[in-house]
């Protein structure tokens, strides 16, 4: 029986580090589903608007070859309903939320895997506008 990875992120000035961890949660099954985070929900969550749009970054997540899926993240609350809509048996999120979805272990699979050292969008983003 295939089996189904879901993984969440804002994805927003995508590089190396975005694509390790799509690549390294695909690696974890056969079918990978993305929920791209909603530009409101990361605007409450990181107290921004992405530099990309929603639609832009939903678009550059579904071209990846290992993704199957990309739905929009509308909630943080709404994540075991995405994991029961889209038959996930396995969650991946990046190891700086370790046991923070613990709580979904009845319904799937919880995998950390480590961030790419060295490399977040935060600082490229701050990288970028101090170069202005």
């Amino acid at each position: 029986m295939a089996r189904t990875v879901i993984t969440f992120g804002t994805f927003d000035v995508f590089h190396v580090g975005h694509l390790r961890v799509i690549e390294r949660a695909a690696a974890l099954g056969d079918r990978l589903v993305v929920g791209v985070s909603a530009d409101a929900l990361n605007e409450r969550k990181k107290g921004r608007v992405p530099v990309f749009s929603q639609a832009e970054r939903l678009a550059i997540v579904a071209a990846l070859k290992p993704v199957h899926e990309v739905f929009v993240e509308e909630s943080l609350e709404l994540k075991r309903d995405y994991i029961v809509k889209y038959g996930a048996d396995v969650l991946v999120m990046g190891d700086d939320w370790q046991g923070r979805f613990d709580e979904f272990e009845d319904v799937c699979e919880v995998v950390y895997l480590p961030r790419t050292p060295a490399i977040s969008t935060t600082a490229l983003i701050e990288k970028i506008s101090s170069t202005d």
